[in-house]
C-alpha cells in the first residue's frame, strides 16, 4: 500500500497513480475498456472556481464539478464551519438520538424552502432524497390520502427524466442506458411527455400549442383515477436530459393537474436547487409548492454528501399512528443528518443570505444570455437551453432537420476534451455541451468558458464534416 504522502506530482508518482488508477478505481458513467489514466487530469487541488491538476495546470470549473459547487471551492466559512465541527463530533447517528447540526439546518431549511414545507428527512444524496420522497408518497396515499379506486397506486414521471441510479429513482427515470439493462428490477411508471420545445413530442409549436403536453399528462390522469400516487417532476429543467427548458406555465399546469386530481407533486430539486436557475428554487419561478421537495447536491455548498426529502406537516402526520398504535416511516440511512454535512450545508445558507447570492447572479444570468447568443449562428449548433445559470449547447450535424451526429463520433466528448486546452473543464450530455458555473463565477471567467467553448465546436465539428 502506497502511503498518501508519497502521492505528489513528480513524473514518477504520476505514472505510479495512473497505474493504481487503472488497476483499481472503477469510474462512474464510464466505459472502463477505454479508459486510460495517463490520457486523463487527476486533479489535486481546487481554489476558487478553478480546478488545480497534479501538474498544477489550472482550469475553470465550468459544471461545478457535477453540478455541485455553488459559493467555489475553498470557501473560507465553510472551510471554517467544518473545522470547527471537527472539534466535536463527526459523526453520530439519529436513530434514537438528536443532533445540534441537524436540528439547526432543519430550521433553516423550514425557514427558506416554500411556505408549508417543515418536516425534513435527512439523506446522502439525490437518489436517496428520490427513494424516500416516492416511498413517502406511496405509503401517505395508501393510508391517510383519497385514492380509494382499488387499483395498484402508481406513479406519473416525464419522458427524458433522470431521478438518479437507486433502484425506485431508476424505475421514474427514462433515459435508456441509466436504465434499460435494469428494467426486470424496477416497478413500472406512467410516462407524461416533458415539454421540450425544441424536439417537441407532441409535435406542435409553443407558444400556439397552448401548452398541448399537458393533456397528455391529463389524459393519463383521467384514464387512471384514484390511482396515482403522485406526480414527479424536475421542476424548470431536466438536467441529464440535455439541459431541457421547460416553457412558462409548464410547471404550474403540472402543479394545478396534480391537485384537480389529487396526486401527490414531487419537485426533484437535486440539480435545480440552489439558485441554479435564478431563484433559490425553481418552484418559486411559478409560484409551486410542491408536496414534497427533494434536493442535495448545492445543499452542502458541494462539500459533503448530504441530501433532504422535505414534506409538509399532513403528509409527515399520516406517519405518526394512534397512541395505541404508533406507526413510523420504516426508512433511513446510516449517515442520516451528518453533522460535518450538516454544518456546511449551514455555512451554505449563511452565504446566500450574507453575500445577497440571488440578486448578484442576476446580472452574470444576463450576461451568459449575451454571449450565449452568437453561437446560434454557427451551423453546427442546433439549439441553446439556458434557465438561470444553468445552459445546454445542443450540437448537431444538420441544422434545418436536427439530425444529431453519429453516436460513435461522440462529438460532445471530443468538444469537452479540445475545451481543456483553453482551461476548461465541461461535461457533454451526449451532444449537449453543459455550461453551468459555481454561482461565484466572474464575467470574465464565464466569458473564458464560452469562448473555449466556441472554438472548440468549431475545431471539432470542422474535423467531423
Amino acid at each position: 500500500m502506497i502511503e498518501k504522502k508519497t502521492l505528489k506530482k513528480t513524473t514518477n508518482e504520476r505514472s505510479e497513480l495512473n497505474e493504481i488508477d487503472n488497476n483499481h478505481v472503477w469510474h462512474p458513467f464510464t466505459r472502463m475498456l477505454e479508459w486510460d489514466s495517463s490520457e486523463k487530469l487527476i486533479i489535486d487541488k481546487a481554489l476558487g472556481n478553478y480546478l488545480i491538476d497534479t501538474e498544477d495546470n489550472k482550469y475553470l470549473d465550468a459544471t461545478s464539478s457535477l453540478w455541485v459547487t455553488i459559493h467555489g471551492h475553498r470557501h473560507p466559512e465553510i472551510n471554517r464551519a467544518i473545522k470547527a465541527q471537527l472539534n466535536k463530533v463527526a459523526h453520530s447517528t439519529l436513530l434514537g438520538l438528536g443532533g445540534v447540526s441537524s436540528i439547526e439546518l432543519a430550521r433553516e431549511l423550514a425557514q427558506v424552502t416554500p411556505k408549508g414545507l417543515s418536516r425534513i428527512f435527512f439523506s446522502d444524496n439525490g437518489s436517496t432524497a428520490v427513494e424516500a420522497a416516492l416511498k413517502i408518497a406511496y405509503h401517505y396515499q395508501q393510508t391517510k390520502g383519497n385514492l380509494k379506486g382499488g387499483k395498484p397506486l402508481k406513479f406519473i414521471a416525464f419522458t427524458g427524466a433522470y431521478h438518479g441510479d437507486t433502484v425506485g429513482a431508476m424505475s421514474v427515470g427514462e433515459i435508456d442506458k441509466f436504465v434499460a439493462r435494469y428494467n426486470p428490477l424496477i416497478f413500472k411508471a406512467h410516462r407524461a411527455p416533458y415539454a421540450n420545445c425544441y424536439r417537441c413530442p407532441v409535435k406542435s409549436t409553443y407558444p400556439q400549442c397552448k401548452l398541448k403536453c399537458l393533456s397528455k399528462l391529463e389524459a393519463i390522469l383521467k384514464k387512471n383515477p384514484k390511482s396515482i400516487a403522485a406526480i414527479i417532476i424536475e421542476p424548470l429543467v431536466q438536467g441529464a436530459a440535455g439541459m431541457i427548458t421547460s416553457p412558462p406555465g409548464f410547471l404550474k399546469g403540472v402543479a394545478r393537474l396534480a391537485k384537480k386530481y389529487k396526486a401527490l407533486l414531487i419537485a426533484d430539486e437535486v440539480a435545480t436547487g440552489f439558485g441554479r436557475t435564478g431563484t433559490l428554487f425553481a418552484v418559486e419561478a411559478e409560484g409551486v409548492v410542491p408536496d414534497i421537495l427533494c434536493i442535495a447536491k448545492g445543499l452542502t455548498g458541494g462539500y459533503l454528501p448530504l441530501a433532504a426529502t422535505i414534506t409538509n406537516d399532513k403528509i409527515y402526520r399520516s406517519f405518526l399512528g394512534t397512541k395505541q398504535n404508533p406507526d413510523a416511516f420504516y426508512h433511513g440511512h446510516t449517515y442520516t443528518g451528518n453533522p460535518l454535512g450538516c454544518e456546511a450545508a449551514i455555512a451554505n445558507l449563511k452565504i446566500f443570505e450574507k453575500e445577497d447570492t440571488i440578486k448578484k447572479i442576476q446580472p452574470m444570468i444576463e450576461l451568459l444570455s449575451e454571449l450565449l447568443a452568437p453561437l446560434n449562428d454557427l451551423a453546427a449548433v442546433g439549439n441553446i437551453r439556458q434557465r438561470g445559470l444553468m445552459a445546454g449547447i445542443e450540437i448537431v450535424q444538420d441544422k434545418s432537420s436536427k439530425k444529431s451526429y453519429p453516436a460513435k463520433q461522440r462529438i460532445g466528448e471530443r468538444i469537452c476534451k479540445e475545451a481543456e486546452k483553453y482551461g476548461v473543464l465541461t461535461r457533454p450530455l451526449m451532444d449537449t455541451i453543459v455550461i453551468l458555473p459555481p454561482l461565484s463565477i466572474k464575467k470574465t471567467e464565464l466569458r473564458r468558458i464560452v469562448d473555449a467553448i466556441k472554438k472548440s465546436i468549431i475545431t471539432i465539428t470542422k474535423r467531423s464534416n
